[in-house]
């Protein structure tokens, strides 16, 4: 099979830069994904039963309905309901954010209950709040713990982040998809976007390796 590397040269720039809106879908995802899965492991790990009920339900149902389907839901579904289109840009930040909140809220969970229940008894004797002492003294030693399941987590959505192409967000594999239409190049494309992804999750894994270390020596 000859490779037309012509059209390579000319399509790679453009999936470059779909590549680089991949790193922007799937940062802000596991961004607005962090602060929900603090706040829903928090909440599922008070004395509130009300929220403990709350975020179990939230994480049972993320986690047990596939991406997709949520990209569907907040693109088509939504729209519905409030009687107004959705952005793309929005319905993919939304749903991924969501999807990714969960996992992160299972993973603060794991982390903070991995702390011995002493640290939060020495606290409390101490004169400090429940949240001072999740604040001050939990959290900070959980994160260095889930530091490895958190990277993770990221490589997983940059990778999941492929599934928004269906609503014609313009991702990397969009952009891959809309260049095979006029060009009916597959395999060369499809390689280039298979090595491209390989490439953001090969860096992130390596990234998320020094920070672990990082932590480690403190």
């Amino acid at each position: 099979m000859d490779i037309n590397f012509e059209l390579l040269q000319n399509a790679i720039p453009l999936l470059l830069a779909g590549a680089a809106i991949t790193v922007e879908v799937t940062a802000l995802s596991v961004g607005f994904g962090l602060a929900i899965g603090i706040v829903v492991s928090l909440a599922r790990l008070g004395k509130w039963s009300f929220l403990r009920f709350l975020g179990n339900c939230y994480v049972d149902f993320i986690r047990g309905t596939p991406l997709l389907v949520q990209i569907f839901l907040v693109y088509f579904a939504l729209p519905s309901l409030i009687g107004q289109r959705v952005d793309p840009f929005f319905a993919a930040i939304a749903a991924c954010s969501i999807n990714s909140g969960a996992y992160i809220a299972e993973i603060f969970r794991g982390g903070i209950q991995s702390i011995d229940k002493g640290q939060m008894e020495a606290g409390r004797s101490l004169g400090m709040t429940w949240w001072q002492t999740m604040r001050f003294i939990i959290l900070p030693q959980a994160f260095k713990r889930i530091i490895p399941p958190l990277g993770n987590e990221f490589i997983a959505m940059l990778k999941d982040s492929s599934l928004v192409s269906v609503i014609g967000f313009e991702e990397l594999t969009r952009r891959g998809q809309l260049i095979i239409a006029r060009t009916y190049a597959s395999f060369e494309i499809w390689m280039a976007v298979a090595i491209i992804y390989l490439i953001m999750t090969f860096t992130v894994a390596r990234l998320v390796g020094l920070l672990e270390r990082r932590f480690e020596t403190k």
